[in-house]
């Protein structure tokens, strides 16, 4: 069976190990409100935003822009 890949795997080949958990160790660095748990849990950029403008309680524009100045790029 042939995976069907989309625009985001395109740009982003699958993530070993231990290239998710530098990400994730980068992500808790920076938001240090969140818990190993939850880090673990994100399912993707968008879904990293949302919980930065819930916890943080800041706007999601800015959220935004914060996750995309640390991601520089890379996906979840």
């Amino acid at each position: 069976m042939t995976r069907m890949t989309s625009a985001a795997d395109a740009a982003n080949p699958e993530l070993t190990a231990e290239t998710r958990q530098a990400l994730l160790d980068e992500i808790g660095a920076k938001w240090s409100k969140f818990s190993e748990q939850e880090l673990s849990t994100l399912t993707g950029n968008y879904d990293l935003v949302n919980k930065v403008v819930e916890k943080y309680d800041i706007e999601k524009t800015q959220a935004q822009r914060d996750v995309d100045a640390l991601l520089k790029g890379r996906y979840i």
